[in-house]
């Protein structure tokens, strides 16, 4: 099928053009020019999420959990995961979206994993064009799971209109060495498995590390809450600040 007759379909509603386009634009980067020529009158409506941190904080459980909580307010969600590439095939290894094999049926819901195809950001180079193909498509809240990332992948904050940073009560030693980092790229905070002996501790490291930096008058401070996402603790309090903080920094939704 032609990509003119692919993409009338896809904004017909069509799931399965939306994922032919997807498969196309990963495989063949060249043809995203085309593509985005004929969907750039679409784009620009979505809301943009992201969601970082370090190997093993529970980032699919809680994006899974986050889809939950928008789809019991009406919203559609398109989610991107990001893992680490098979280096046969070069798709993705881990499969993020098996966590959240919950929503597969739900028409109001698409998932996509990426492999990172030796992307050093935390992303797959074909993210920004997947995340455009989702908004042309009209879902109207998209989330984007990074690989697990350390100290330099930053290329999420480029992406979304607000990033959140996810911990766990293990990061409490690297929270120094992160700094300079993934935790300045953070506008909310979460420690994760927050009934494991040390969140609070990281919650002050976290703390004490924002209190080095210095914010200007009326200038967003991230905050920093506590969640057990496998229980689906503090969830909807995350969405509370993520409302806040884009009541606070409308222009990051031009992104």
């Amino acid at each position: 099928m032609s990509v003119p007759a692919l993409i009338k379909r896809m904004l017909a509603g069509d799931r399965l053009a939306l994922a032919r386009l997807m498969s196309l634009l990963e495989n063949d980067p060249q043809r995203v020019p085309e593509v985005m020529a004929r969907l750039y009158p679409r784009l620009g409506r979505a809301r943009r999420i992201g969601v970082t941190g370090p190997p093993g904080a529970g980032k699919s459980t809680f994006v899974n959990q986050l889809i939950k909580l928008l789809r019991g307010q009406g919203r559609s969600v398109g989610v991107i995961c990001v893992d680490p590439s098979s280096p046969f095939s070069g798709g993705a290894v881990l499969g993020d979206r098996v966590r959240m094999e919950t929503h597969a049926e739900d028409p109001g819901v698409f998932i996509r994993s990426l492999g990172s195809r030796g992307g050093m950001g935390g992303l797959s180079v074909a993210t920004s064009s997947m995340l455009q193909l989702l908004d042309a498509f009209g879902l109207d809240t998209l989330v984007v799971e990074t690989v697990g990332v350390g100290q330099t992948e930053l290329d999420i904050m480029n992406l979304v209109e607000s990033t959140v940073v996810i911990l766990v009560p293990e990061s409490g030693d690297t929270i120094q060495t992160m700094k300079a980092g993934i935790l300045e790229i953070a506008d909310i905070f979460v420690v994760n498995k927050a009934d494991r002996d040390g969140a609070d501790q990281v919650v002050q490291s976290v703390i004490a590390s924002l209190s080095l930096q210095t914010f200007a008058e009326g200038e967003w401070r991230p905050p920093v809450l506590k969640t057990e996402a496998v229980n689906n603790v503090g969830v909807d309090r995350l969405w509370q600040d993520i409302e806040r903080f884009r009541q606070h920094e409308p222009s990051r939704n031009q992104r």
